[in-house]
């Protein structure tokens, strides 16, 4: 049997209005562009650095 991904459940708490274009289009990977939107993204090192980069506007709601 295969080993479950580890992922992770983010929410947009901040707005990306007068955000630098590279914080939009990290919320945009992250697949958030509104507030309240969630998003379920795999637990890797480089989705990690994404969310580390835009903290202030996101908030993680469950790690499985």
């Amino acid at each position: 049997m295969a080993k479950a991904a580890k992922t992770i459940k983010l929410e947009q708490t901040g707005s990306a209005i007068r955000r630098h274009h590279s914080q939009r289009s990290t919320l945009i990977g992250l697949k958030l562009n509104k507030i309240g939107r969630t998003s379920e993204l795999p637990d890797t090192p480089a989705v990690r650095g994404m969310i580390e980069k835009v903290h202030h506007l996101v908030r993680i709601v469950d790690e499985k």
